[in-house]
């Protein structure tokens, strides 16, 4: 019996586990001011801008019918791929609050000038326009927000679990925001609903304005112009052309295998995301019987794959799995398919769509963190600019496919090719993001770093490179580390043991465990002004000159820090 009996209990323990860990990480997230207003701020955005999209629709159809509706998506679809690249260079040039409050603006203006063409009965193709550059204006949005978010985190897994809030955020907009849009214009007009959506831009300007970053990741945010120049990231490429720094993003993606590798993932994922607006409605009509009407229900069961899927994944956030997971919800996209092609029935589809659900928010929040651990931050609004166009144009090439597909092979082939050709590579991927699950793990001592004032306001992504780069020494008792008067390139923590400060045979201070010394000389440009020695068998970790000063001076909280350690120490010399 004890045997039978320690399973259930051991899964119970698992969804218990999963549910603090998830709650741990949401309380975290929401603990955060910049974070709790950036996730409100995404939220009503969303639910007004899928209110407004259903609006759009349901008044196109109106006036011109599925054919027109099908154009227009085509259409707005092709210039979203390539207004998102292009719009995303806005978010590394500027910085990046301001770049969202003005899409926000913007924005909210456009929808309320195509309010005004409604009511004034404009041509439905100028109306048409302006809904476009709506679209066109909000593709800068969630690059600038994906690349922003690591200056409002403290942690690596905050990160993660930050993106997974968005990505649940996003789940729950896709089925309030239509729910919404269509339940105000049965009861009210088209208008209402475009005066609703600029009122949550405004909403989202006016949380984002009160945004202070807690890490300084990026040089352009809240920086003036002296610290911008003297704090330019060291790895950071000269000044380039307008259609250089377009590319910038797609060069960069090219140049790292592991970037690239997750973009071909995402972008099989999207292929079947496509894909599903298509099969979707031939589910309802062909297996359910319930009509295109039936698409609302199919929605419905992704919906609570997804939010489930979301919590699971803001569980597994702490857990530094997220390459793994990646690949794992890009087989969860597809493979399900698999159920459909062996027993089409309504209990099949409804479990296919609920795994797809599922997987949806493991690849979101993954490919995600996954960027912007892996991107440098002068270049990471590009790089996601760049995956919005690519994962956009494979989105419509699904769309596009699927119904030549069907047409040609009928239901289950078609399933049988979208469940094969996303799946298999992501299970061949699978070792490669073990591999790289385990180079982004948290470097050794990390914590020891973020426990010292210099480096405290830093992004999750630069204390992680700093902890990585670092050396070590071990130095006896007695030894001298450094002299008065040598050249300043090391800046030195201790790891262990003891070390005393003297200047011109004065002792000054002894530092113990996780105490530092070495920066008045590299922030100054100057030779060493004390002398350091080891008073026990001491270990030390070492940083470089250049590692040093692109951190600190590309950080207006971490230069503050370091000059009032500079003024302190030389007032107490």
């Amino acid at each position: 019996m004890a045997v039978e009996t320690e399973p259930p209990a051991s899964r119970s323990s698992g969804a218990r586990n999963a549910v603090r860990d998830a709650w741990s990480s949401l309380r975290s997230v929401f603990l955060n001011p910049a974070l709790r207003r950036i996730q409100l701020a995404l939220a009503g955005s969303m639910v007004g801008d899928w209110a407004y999209s259903t609006a759009v629709i349901v008044w196109a159809y109106g006036v011109g019918g599925a054919k027109l509706i099908g154009i227009w998506s085509a259409v707005r679809l092709l210039m979203m791929a390539v207004a998102a690249p292009l719009g995303a260079t806005l978010a590394d040039r500027f910085p990046r609050k301001l770049v969202l409050i003005a899409s926000d603006v913007t924005r909210a203006v456009l929808v309320l000038v195509a309010t005004a063409m409604l009511v004034a009965d404009a041509p439905t193709l100028a109306i048409l326009v302006v809904a476009t550059l709506v679209s066109l204006v909000g593709c800068v949005f969630r690059p600038a927000q994906m690349a922003w978010l690591p200056s409002l985190t403290d942690k690596p897994e905050e990160l993660a679990a930050a993106n997974g809030a968005s990505s649940t955020i996003e789940s729950l907009a896709f089925f309030l925001g239509p729910a919404l849009g269509a339940l105000l214009i049965a009861t009210t007009s088209v208008e209402v609903v475009f005066v609703l959506n600029a009122l949550t831009f405004l909403w989202s300007a006016f949380l984002i304005t009160g945004i202070h970053p807690v890490a300084s990741a990026c040089p352009t945010d809240e920086t003036d112009e002296t610290t911008r120049t003297e704090g330019a990231d060291s790895d950071a490429p000269p000044p380039e052309g307008m259609l250089r720094e377009m590319a910038g993003g797609f060069v960069h993606i090219a140049k790292d295998r592991d970037l690239t590798m997750v973009a071909f993932l995402v972008s099989t994922q999207t292929i079947v995301a496509g894909a599903s607006v298509v099969f979707g409605v031939v589910f309802a009509v062909e297996i359910l019987g319930t009509g295109p009407e039936g698409v609302g229900i199919i929605d419905s069961a992704f919906g609570v794959g997804a939010i489930v899927g979301g919590f699971v994944a803001i569980a597994r956030a702490a857990k530094n799995r997220i390459a793994s997971d990646l690949a794992l919800g890009t087989a969860l996209w597809s493979l399900p398919l698999l159920l459909v092609v062996a027993f089409p029935s309504p209990v099949t589809v409804f479990a296919a769509v609920i795994l797809l659900g599922f997987g949806n928010p493991l690849v979101d929040v993954n490919f995600v963190t996954i960027v912007q651990r892996l991107a440098p931050d002068h270049v990471l609004g590009r790089v996601f600019g760049a995956y919005e166009g690519v994962l956009i144009a494979t989105m419509a090439l699904g769309a596009v496919v699927t119904p030549l597909l069907l047409d040609g092979f009928g239901i289950r082939w078609t399933m049988l090719v979208l469940a094969l050709v996303v799946g298999l590579p992501a299970l061949l991927s699978l070792p490669r993001c073990l591999r790289l699950d385990a180079t982004l793990q948290p470097p050794e001592h990390l914590d020891l770093l973020r426990g010292i004032p210099i480096f405290a306001p830093l992004a999750p992504g630069a204390l992680e490179g700093l902890a990585r780069g670092l050396g070590r020494r071990h130095v006896a008792r007695g030894t001298q580390v450094i002299g008065t008067g040598e050249e300043s390139d090391l800046f030195f923590i201790i790891e262990g043991g003891r070390v005393q400060v003297t200047q011109d045979g004065t002792v000054l201070r002894e530092e113990g465990p996780g105490e530092f010394f070495g920066e008045i000389g590299l922030l100054r440009d100057a030779p060493r002004s004390a002398t350091i020695t080891a008073v026990e068998d001491t270990d030390l970790l070492t940083m470089t000159r250049e590692d040093f000063l692109a951190a600190v001076r590309g950080a207006e909280e971490s230069m503050a820090a370091a000059n009032e350690v500079v003024l302190r120490r030389l007032g107490r010399a």
